[in-house]
């Protein structure tokens, strides 16, 4: 396989990326594909949809070797299942997948058609391996059973964030931001209220502390280059 596009979002790193498509509507991404697989023929009938699936490499994850079992930010990262019983990035083979919504097609432009969609869950540069209309009367299952995911994750953080701070991350991108840091960014295994962390986000440096439930944002300013 090859892929046949690429994602160009907001985040530079998967740090900071949501866990799961869907959970940061907000966040906009656009699906650029490669010059082969741009005939707009090959998106006939795609705006008749509202949610596309991804399928697509976990580029950031490439390993020589597997591990039978993963540690996944739903149990605390300190419980250990089955890869197969996970959606873990550390797998045989490093293939993702995400319903993401479909806002438009763009057939027109010198790198059109291009695809603009809400609520991936995905690092600029992923590569797209396929594309797949979700079919509401076959992929829905309302009697489906989640396993250790049963429930969406409760709550979020409270997210202090000064005007003054926030008003340096571009209008359009100012909610993503606030929703991708209520999502709590850090690594489940770290609870440091001392630390200082921070990630990359439209081409901002975003750094922030969390304690008590709550997360504040300490700067944010252009990212090094």
């Amino acid at each position: 396989m090859e892929p046949i596009a690429h994602v160009r979002s907001d985040f530079s790193s998967k740090f900071g990326v949501p866990r799961q498509a869907g959970l940061v509507e907000a966040l906009r991404a656009v699906v650029v594909f490669e010059p082969p697989y741009r005939a707009p023929e090959a998106f006939r009938g795609m705006e008749g949809f509202s949610h596309l699936w991804l399928i697509w490499e976990f580029s950031q994850n490439r390993r020589q070797s597997w591990s039978p079992t993963v540690r996944p930010p739903r149990l605390g990262g300190n419980r250990r299942v089955g890869v197969f019983a996970t959606r873990s990035p550390f797998r045989p083979n490093p293939i993702g997948l995400s319903c993401v919504r479909l806002e438009r097609v763009e057939l027109d432009g010198p790198e059109g058609p291009v695809l603009v969609v809400s609520g991936a869950d995905l690092a600029d540069g992923t590569p797209i391996l396929d594309v797949k209309p979700y079919v509401p009367y076959a992929d829905c299952r309302p009697e489906a059973v989640g396993g250790f995911a049963e429930e969406a994750p409760e709550g979020g953080l409270t997210v202090e964030c000064p005007p003054e701070l926030l008003a340096r991350a571009p209008e359009d991108r100012r909610e993503a931001l606030l929703g991708v840091l209520a999502q709590d960014p850090r690594p489940p295994y770290q609870d440091d209220p001392d630390r200082v962390y921070g990630f990359e986000f439209a081409g901002l440096e975003v750094r922030f502390i969390c304690g008590d439930g709550s997360l504040t944002v300490v700067a944010v300013e252009a990212a090094a280059r």
